[in-house]
């Protein structure tokens, strides 16, 4: 039981909980301005007040595509804010610890394994480098 507790109360799985938790409400904010300013702005250029009320019918058939509409629109802007405030942010700042990592280290002439730009000689095939200025 007590492996179980452990379990449940790692760091990671508490952080998952709480990340789902925030991206579902975070996607019914979206969904909401959506439905209640993007849609009726694009309804003024359109002469649509609502998208949600669109459909076409065959045979019988009701096919609300407006829904769609609404829900593709809600994606694209979830899509963009996710990209541009989380993925992009992330992206530049693992590149900008990976230079900084590399400027730190350079590969050995003899077997071509990272050493120190500090090195004298090489961890791996232990030949003799001449080290560089850092």
């Amino acid at each position: 039981m007590q492996g179980f507790k452990t379990f449940l109360l790692q760091g990671n799985l508490v952080q998952l909980a709480v990340a789902v938790v925030i991206g579902a409400v975070f996607a019914d904010l979206v969904t909401a301005f959506t439905e209640g300013f993007i849609t009726p702005l694009l309804g003024i250029f359109g002469g649509v007040p609502s998208f949600g009320e669109l459909y076409f019918e065959i045979n019988g058939s009701r096919f609300p595509y407006g829904a769609f509409v609404d829900a593709l629109i809600s994606f694209l802007i979830t899509a963009a804010i996710l990209y541009f405030f989380v993925v992009l942010p992330a992206a530049n700042a693992l590149e900008r610890f990976a230079r900084a990592e590399e400027s730190l280290t350079r590969e050995c002439p003899h077997c071509f394994s990272q050493i120190s730009r500090k090195a004298t000689r090489c961890a791996d095939c232990t030949s003799e480098v001449a080290p560089e200025p850092v």
